[in-house]
C-alpha cells in the first residue's frame, strides 16, 4: 500500500484521527486551526504513520454539511500541516469537490465513507491526482441478510469503479465500515471476521476507535479499542484508525516483541 511517498507493508500501522468539526462523537478529537499543529506533532511523536483529517462528523444522526463548509474547515489547517510535517495525510470526505481541494492542498489520500458511491466524480478526482483511497462499506439502509455478502460485494464493486477510473491498484485500501448501517451484533461479527476482507486482494483498515459497539460512553472505550487493535494486528490488518495513538502503538509493538502475530512479522510503526 502506497500513501504519498511511503510504502506500508508487513505490519500494522496507526492512523491518527484529527477532527476539524464541532460535533464529532468523541469531543477530545475536535481541533481547530489554533491547535491542530500541536495535535499532529503529538500524534507523530507517539508513533502515528498517517494523519486522517475529518471536516464533517459522520456520527449516528449527524447533520450533513456542504462540500464548501468542509473545504473552509480543512483548507488552511491542511496547508499548515503540509508546511510543518513530512507525514502522509488523509482527508475524510465523500464530496469530489472537497477531495479535489484537499489533494490540491497536498493531501495524499481520500478516505471515503461512502466507498466512491456518493459522488460519481470521486474516483476520477482521486485517479487524476494519482492519490490513494480508502474505500469503506456503507449503505443507505440497514444491512439485511448475509453481512459478509453485503460487505464484500459492495467493496468489490467500488474497487472496480476505482480501477476503471485509473486509480493505482497499489493505492487502494478497504474498510469494512464498522458503525455504518449495521447493528451492534453485525458490527461485532464484522470485527470478529475482519480477516475475510483479505479475499478482495487488497489491504484493510479497521476503524472502530471508541465506537458504540463496545458499549458504555465514548470516554470509557479506550481499553476495548486497544484490544481491537491487537486483534487487527493478529488478523493482518494494515491500518488501525484511532483517536489515541500512544496506547495503540504500544500494544501493537508489544505483540510484535512477543512474537504473537501468526507469521511472527514485524510491525513498522512510527
Amino acid at each position: 500500500m502506497i500513501i504519498g511517498s511511503r510504502e506500508f507493508k508487513d505490519g500494522t500501522y496507526v492512523m491518527a484521527i484529527i477532527n476539524l468539526t464541532p460535533d464529532s462523537f468523541y469531543a477530545p478529537s475536535r481541533k481547530t486551526r489554533d491547535n491542530i499543529l500541536y495535535a499532529v506533532e503529538k500524534a507523530v511523536r507517539e508513533g502515528a504513520s498517517v494523519i486522517d483529517i475529518g471536516a464533517q462528523s459522520t456520527r449516528p444522526g449527524y447533520e450533513e454539511v456542504s462540500a464548501e463548509e468542509e473545504i473552509s474547515r480543512f483548507y488552511s489547517p491542511l496547508l499548515d500541516i503540509r508546511r510543518n510535517f513530512d507525514i502522509p495525510v488523509s482527508v475524510d470526505t465523500y464530496y469530489a469537490s472537497a477531495a479535489r481541494a484537499a489533494l490540491e492542498c497536498g493531501a495524499d489520500m481520500i478516505n471515503d465513507v461512502w466507498g466512491l458511491t456518493h459522488d460519481a466524480d470521486m474516483a476520477r478526482v482521486i485517479a487524476d491526482s494519482n492519490a490513494s483511497v480508502c474505500i469503506m462499506h456503507n449503505s443507505k439502509t440497514p444491512v439485511k441478510g448475509d453481512l459478509w455478502e453485503n460487505v464484500l460485494s459492495f467493496l468489490k464493486k467500488s474497487i472496480g469503479v476505482a480501477l476503471a477510473a485509473g486509480v493505482d491498484k497499489n493505492k487502494i485500501i478497504v474498510d469494512g465500515g464498522i458503525g455504518f448501517a449495521k447493528s451492534r451484533e453485525q458490527n461485532l461479527e464484522l470485527l470478529d471476521g475482519y480477516e475475510k476482507l483479505g479475499a478482495l486482494g487488497y489491504p484493510s483498515l479497521l476503524g472502530c476507535s471508541r465506537k458504540s459497539l463496545f458499549g458504555g460512553s465514548p470516554e470509557d472505550r479506550l481499553a476495548p479499542t486497544v484490544e481491537a487493535s491487537v486483534r487487527a494486528y493478529k488478523k493482518g490488518v494494515l491500518f488501525v484508525r484511532v483517536h489515541d495513538v500512544e496506547p495503540n502503538v504500544r500494544a501493537i509493538r508489544e505483540c510484535t516483541d512477543a512474537g504473537q502475530a501468526p507469521s511472527n512479522r514485524e510491525a513498522h510503526l512510527g
